[in-house]
């Protein structure tokens, strides 16, 4: 299992001072050094975190593969192509959230994506669809032209951790828990049918298959267990553990959950 990781959230912490930090740079060395073997950054059409001259200095000094998120913007497509990393990810991007939610939706802006696909693939820039993991999302992306699919695992992640924090309240009693959980512990297994599905299936259509989205140390053996995906793509929960024992540590824990034994 190749371990990207998302290095985006140390620069939202150098964007809460506007100061240079924490260094990104700083951070991709550490990550280089840690054991991971991709760099994932996602350059938003509103600089909230990545700037153009940390993507320039990233793929000027990086000793790994870079990934670089982004969406189908037309100015964002044309730095993109300008930069040249080894994979471009298209993402779907709203102003008003937090971070990405949600697939690309290759069904509505079919003509865009292609578009944007074939502009990236004229500087010979591989591409990977971000999309929810559904049969119908896999096939679209294929007939796109895309290369690579990384499945949304944002809704498996959501339900694992409301599942484990329905196990530490105690204010319920035991019918009403017991209940919850077990509903629970049905949506999970369900979330992780689609995921593994929609792997199966895009292995099947000659895609490369990645995921990424709400995976951290306590959730990521799940994925794991899916052997047609080859590629984790893993930050916040990397970086927010990063604050008590350091990153390289943090990386190194995390990549030894997800190398196969």
């Amino acid at each position: 299992m190749k371990l990207g990781v998302n290095i985006d959230h140390v620069a939202v912490l150098r964007e809460a001072r506007k100061v240079n930090d924490p260094d990104i740079l700083n951070a991709l060395y550490v990550a280089c050094a840690s054991g991971a073997e991709q760099i994932t950054i996602h350059l938003r059409e509103d600089r909230r975190h990545i700037k153009d001259i940390d993507a320039k200095n990233i793929m000027q000094f990086s000793q790994l593969p870079v990934n670089l998120e982004c969406s189908i913007n037309r100015e964002i497509l044309d730095i993109v192509s300008e930069l040249k990393p080894h994979r471009a990810t298209l993402v779907p991007e709203k102003r008003e959230e937090v971070t990405t939610e949600g697939g690309l939706d290759v069904f509505s802006f079919k003509s865009e994506i292609a578009s944007a696909i074939k502009k990236l693939h004229s500087s010979s820039i591989p591409v990977s669809l971000f999309v929810d993991p559904s049969l119908e999302a896999i096939k679209a992306s294929k007939e796109l032209g895309a290369e690579m699919v990384e499945l949304h695992t944002g809704s498996f992640a959501n339900i694992f951790a409301m599942l484990n924090s329905s196990l530490s309240h105690s204010n319920h009693s035991i019918k009403e828990l017991e209940l919850s959980r077990s509903e629970l512990e049905r949506r999970v297994e369900l979330s992780l049918e689609d995921i593994k599905n929609a792997a199966i299936y895009a292995k099947k259509l000659g895609l490369e298959v990645a995921a990424g989205h709400g995976l951290n140390y306590h959730n990521v053996s799940y994925m794991m267990e899916i052997k047609e995906i080859t590629e984790l793509n893993i930050g916040q929960s990397i970086v927010a553990k990063s604050i008590f024992c350091g990153l390289s540590d943090a990386i190194k824990e995390m990549k030894e959950l997800t190398t196969r034994k």
